[in-house]
């Protein structure tokens, strides 16, 4: 009976052996996973803005059903949120407003609104602020969406 009870609590539990090789392989899993998370968010980054562009142009698009014309680049996109002056007047502008606020981009920066004749232009300028760039650093513009 000895014999059998001592078999038992040897097989109870694992061997230094074994938890360093799990923690090995976890260590590998870790150091290849890892960097692909990290690089994710501004994957999700590029995708809210690119979301956030579309919704935009979408409630430019009903202010120009309303009132014949899209806000001018002075107007700016804040024609959506409150009622603007100035030409051209927004004859039938909605008093509930197109968005209830305006976003900023998911790297803090308002977005840009610039109108030229009928056509409009939209975009973020990605995570590095400026102009051009590549990768998550690329502007986002409407007209590549």
């Amino acid at each position: 009976m000895k014999n059998r009870s001592t078999r038992l609590m040897r097989s109870a539990g694992f061997t230094l052996i074994e938890i360093l090789v799990v923690i090995v392989i976890l260590g590998i899993l870790g150091s290849v996973v890892v960097p692909q998370l990290l690089s994710r968010p501004d994957t999700a980054r590029v995708q809210a803005a690119q979301t956030d562009i579309r919704t935009i142009s979408a409630a430019l698009d009903v202010y120009r059903l309303d009132n014949f014309n899209y806000p001018s680049s002075e107007q700016g996109l804040e024609a959506l949120v409150a009622k603007p002056a100035g030409f051209p007047e927004p004859k039938n502008w909605n008093p509930d407003g197109y968005v209830k606020k305006l976003p900023t981009d998911p790297w803090g920066s308002p977005y840009i609104y610039e109108r030229f004749d009928s056509q409009v232009n939209l975009y973020s300028l990605g995570a590095d602020g400026a102009e051009g760039g590549e990768g998550t650093a690329a502007d986002i513009r409407l007209k590549d969406l």
